[in-house]
């Protein structure tokens, strides 16, 4: 998985890359991500920001920020869902879907304290975040 994906916006307006093997892969339950994705779940792939390079559509990119943690962004043409900043990570989630070439492995779920839905595939089920990423660490049963 070191290679460069491409991806875009829903109207392909808004164009970017990633290179490289992303830090983590996972599904998050949180309630934002959840409400931004309007669904039950949302697959993450998330990137040093240094590898997450906008190529084309820069000027079309909207950001909201609901809380410091996450800034997401998205085409102000189509509405089409790009990736979310996290400032403290010094990472980004581009987001897995809109990465066609990346063979999405998920390895976790995050935020399955908040889940709508039950997961049983064997992964780490994480209450909030990993240590690493600074959460809690805390791990709750499938």
């Amino acid at each position: 998985m070191s290679d460069t994906h491409k991806g875009s916006c829903f109207c392909g307006a808004v164009q970017f890359e990633v290179s490289g093997t992303p830090a983590a892969m996972g599904i998050c339950h949180c309630e934002s991500c959840r409400i931004w994705s309007a669904g039950p779940v949302n697959s993450f792939a998330l990137w040093p920001r240094d590898v997450v390079k906008i190529t084309a559509g820069a000027d079309l990119i909207g950001t909201f920020a609901k809380t410091d943690n996450s800034h997401r962004k998205w085409c102000t043409k189509c509405g089409g869902h790009v990736m979310n900043d996290h400032p403290g990570m010094g990472m980004s989630d581009v987001f897995a879907a809109v990465l066609p070439t990346l063979k999405f492995e998920p390895g976790l779920h995050v935020f399955y304290g908040e889940k709508m839905i039950s997961m049983k595939d064997g992964l780490p089920k994480f209450a909030d975040l990993p240590k690493e990423f600074g959460g809690s660490g805390n791990t709750l049963p499938e």
